[in-house]
């Protein structure tokens, strides 16, 4: 299974969805606040300005949609 990562921040509602559709899914994954210094430098080296993120192997996906979440964590 690929690995995943959620950068999110405090309060974002849109983050708080891509948090709870991972976990009701069962995908393990691991946060990471885009306010600590590694999900900065991590957001930073990819040039993302918005939250979510989320990385799927060495993908990226910029803002939630579940479909288009879906298609990149099956590969395609």
């Amino acid at each position: 299974m690929r690995r995943v990562v959620l950068y999110v921040k405090d309060k974002c509602p849109h983050c708080k969805d891509a948090e709870r559709y991972l976990q009701s899914k069962g995908i393990p994954f691991r946060l990471c606040n885009a306010k600590m210094q590694r999900g900065r430098k991590e957001l930073d080296a990819i040039g993302a300005r918005s939250l979510p993120v989320v990385k799927v192997g060495d993908r990226y996906m910029i803002g939630w949609n579940p479909s288009n979440f879906e298609k990149l964590f099956k590969g395609r």
